[in-house]
């Protein structure tokens, strides 16, 4: 069989046992893509308030709504008229329960780590309006569509919502309506698969990203082998930004924000909108892929927010947290963070725009603060004067946006791969020998993470194979293992191959000869035997261990072999288990 077939059938085969867990339950299809849709007005008495929530049966807590309300508008100090687009993410309240699916759903499992839903944050998505109008007292129409998600699916929602919301501001909650029953007839996102969505009137084709796709890879090409009609309205992404937009201001700086982003820094964006504030922090979080950004993000925080005590408390250091803020008041606030970026309008011209300076903290005034970088950050690797001569090159030749984000993108990715591949070598190394893993043991341990005898694989095996980048590689790392990006990265990798020592185990013990070995062997020592490998396969099952083709039927087909060589009475009570 054609590996690619194989392949092509597992992500159909998702696809479908998706569509069967949904077909019994409400709102499921819907709830895969998105939790809700907001709209939120101004009152003038109650300030910013929630108009509507669609589908009517979701259950916000009374505090996100706060969030929701607070979050979906920008503040005055923007100045923001006409349509105005931004993202933010909000905590979800404890003990909430979480939708339909499961931590161990096929999603999870396949999706790449930077892409994963949100397990205890929702994202929103903001189409404001504020626009002159006479019927109102306040002279003003001011109102906000959301929509909120677990999916950092930034560049797909915010396209849905261009189509949507223009509407939707002329015809209201019926509009809205239909809209919600359309996505709830949308296929669930399958990593791998391209969808047709259609949305009034509008067929948008996108490819979900896999955990399989080559790093830095085109979507455009890998999804030409989908056998789909062509469809009006093609996304060539669904989260990525455009990062040379994003980061035009300060690409001469991108290696040391870079160094911030892998070391999980306190990062304040002080932005003059909840666009270029959001924008920012999403770009920033986004630098260190494949590596997943593990510490806390905000891209549009406010004064009103249920965490600001907690961020903005002097007693203590700053947490591990990016906030993207517009209201000047954060300057005196924040005046004890290690790093703040302060930044001007982006406007994209013919030129290299201006250039931010890298300022020392204490230049920091309360009012009339210039853009630049205020930070005291000593940074690890020297700069790469390569990057900056590509993107000059692009501006005098008239390059496209998304081309310079192309270069800029694989510029990233490769500076995080020649970090990361040292660390996961070493990694590869405390995997015990596949000869050690035998079927009447329990598997081998996975040895510790010594941080010294990585270092010491450094000289021969460190990022100087893949970088020409100079610096203090080795201070980069000590710093990283204090980092909670390292406590991210390190766990999911250790779950992983924990995971495939199970999936080794399992398969070793399906070449065993069971039968034969339980010939010489008491009662006693054959129930514990098929106690042990029940228990087995039931986990394999739950955690949908990507065991090989037919080990888990080969294994249970064994198992009742072995049942029915015991005793009617010892089979009926194994029966029951």
């Amino acid at each position: 069989m054609d590996p690619l077939d194989s392949s092509e059938s597992r992500l159909v085969e998702s696809a479908n046992a998706a569509e069967n867990t949904e077909s019994s339950l409400p709102w499921a299809r819907f709830s895969s893509w998105l939790e809700c849709v907001c709209v939120v007005t101004f009152d003038l008495e109650l300030g910013q308030a929630i108009e509507l929530v669609y589908p009517h049966d979701v259950k916000l807590t009374e505090k996100e709504k706060t969030s929701i309300c607070y979050l979906s508008f920008p503040d005055s100090y923007s100045g923001c008229l006409g349509d105005t687009q931004f993202s933010f993410r909000l905590r979800q309240s404890v003990g909430r329960r979480g939708s339909w699916f499961g931590e161990e759903d096929a999603y999870s499992r396949d999706a790449p780590v930077t892409l994963q839903r949100e397990l205890a944050h929702f994202y929103g998505y903001v189409y404001f309006r504020q626009v002159k109008d006479a019927a109102v007292k306040r002279g003003y129409f001011q109102k906000s569509l959301v929509l909120v998600s677990r999916l950092p699916y930034v560049h797909l929602f915010q396209s849905l919502l261009q189509i949507i919301a223009p509407e939707y501001f002329e015809k209201l909650e019926p509009c809205l309506e239909a809209v919600c029953n359309e996505i709830d007839q949308w296929q669930s996102p399958v990593p791998g698969l391209t969808l047709n969505l259609p949305v009034m009137g509008v067929v948008m084709q996108v490819r979900i990203p896999s955990k399989n796709d080559k790093p830095g890879g085109s979507p455009e090409k890998q999804a030409q082998k989908e056998n789909l009609l062509p469809a009006p309205m093609m996304l060539p992404t669904i989260h990525e930004l455009d990062l040379f937009k994003c980061f035009q201001s300060f690409l001469i700086h991108l290696q040391m924000l870079w160094e911030l982003m892998l070391l999980g820094e306190p990062v304040v964006v002080m932005a003059p909108s909840p666009t270029v504030s959001s924008e920012t922090v999403l770009a920033l979080v986004s630098s260190i892929a494949p590596l997943r950004y593990c510490c806390d993000y905000r891209p549009y925080f406010t004064i009103h927010d249920t965490e600001f005590k907690e961020y903005t408390t002097r007693t203590q250091a700053p947490p591990n947290v990016i906030l993207g803020v517009t209201n000047p008041f954060f300057i005196k606030t924040f005046q004890s963070w290690p790093h703040i970026i302060r930044l001007g309008e982006l406007k994209m011209s013919g030129d290299l725009p201006k250039q931010v300076k890298v300022k020392k903290l204490a230049k920091l005034k309360t009012l009339d603060t210039k853009p630049g970088i205020y930070t005291a950050h000593k940074m690890f690797l020297q700069k790469d004067k390569s990057l900056i001569k590509r993107l000059l090159k692009g501006i005098q030749r008239k390059r496209p946006s998304e081309v310079q984000s192309a270069i800029l993108r694989r510029h990233l990715l490769e500076l995080t791969q020649s970090f990361i591949i040292p660390l996961e070598r070493y990694l590869a190394s405390l995997m015990p020998l596949q000869r050690s893993v035998t079927p009447w043991k329990t598997p081998p341990q996975i040895r510790p993470f010594s941080q010294e005898e990585f270092m010491g694989t450094l000289e021969h095996a460190g990022p100087q194979l893949t970088s020409v980048l100079k610096g203090d590689w080795v201070g980069l790392y000590r710093k990283f293992f204090r980092s909670p990006n390292f406590d991210g990265w390190y766990r999911l990798r250790h779950r992983e191959m924990t995971q495939k020592l199970e999936c080794l185990h399992l398969e070793v013990v399906c070449d065993a000869d069971l039968l034969g070995w339980t010939k010489d062997k008491s009662e006693v020592e054959i129930v514990d035997l098929v106690l042990k490998l029940r228990e087995k396969l039931m986990k394999a099952g739950k955690q949908q261990l990507p065991v090989k083709e037919g080990v888990l039927e080969k294994l249970e087909g064994y198992l009742q072999t072995v049942i029915s060589s015991l005793p009617e009475d010892l089979q009926t009570v194994l029966h029951r288990y």
